[in-house]
């Protein structure tokens, strides 16, 4: 989609975290409809700047292209990140530095909402002035990977713990993949969703 919102200064985390979750959040409320909207983490991935150990000013390294078919979270990790959102952020939170030790999520309220319909997405976007040329965006169709070719793998972090899904290879997997994409394009990737394949 076009994303329809401006650009950041993305190796500056201080106005990533300011500037450009909300507008991401917009975008997300605006494809969605979704009524209430909560960023709570990003990457900046670039093979060249991660081979050279560039950092993010005020964040993280700079990560590759990730290569592993894989989806961000499992039936387990989904609940348990949204519910961790409800409480002070940890070490490795990115918006520890703007939130100090106030949840994002009002601790009251994470019952009620997990109760409702809720989805985790990403909101990927090329973020260099030119199309991407190399190791375009590949998405496999959800509905299209059996159970039994999900691995699931868990990401020890300093103070938490996460898990992924890892798909295992298979000819029955569809796939998109999104060469050339511009600098005012999005991909919105559902990572999960309460409703399941609704």
């Amino acid at each position: 989609v076009d994303s329809g919102i401006e650009h950041t200064e993305y190796f500056n985390n201080d106005k990533v975290l300011n500037e450009y979750y909300p507008k991401c959040c917009e975008l997300v409320k605006r494809m969605t409809g979704a009524e209430t909207v909560y960023a709570f983490d990003h990457n900046v991935r670039s093979k060249a700047l991660s081979d050279a150990k560039k950092m993010v000013d005020g964040g993280n390294a700079v990560q590759g292209p990730a290569f592993v078919v894989h989806n961000d979270y499992s039936v387990v990790s989904a609940p348990r990140r949204a519910r961790d959102l409800a409480l002070p952020p940890k070490q490795n939170d990115t918006l520890r530095p703007l939130l100090g030790d106030t949840p994002l999520i009002d601790p009251t309220k994470i019952d009620e909402l997990l109760k409702g319909r809720w989805a985790i997405i990403n909101v990927w976007r090329n973020i260099r002035t030119t199309p991407v040329q190399k190791l375009p965006l590949g998405l496999c169709v959800g509905p299209t990977i059996p159970m039994s070719d999900v691995i699931t793998f868990e990401i020890h972090y300093a103070d938490r713990v996460g898990e992924n899904y890892f798909a295992a290879h298979s000819k029955e997997h569809q796939w998109f993949y999104f060469p050339e994409i511009t600098r005012d394009e999005a991909v919105l990737l559902k990572c999960w969703d309460s409703a399941g394949e609704a």
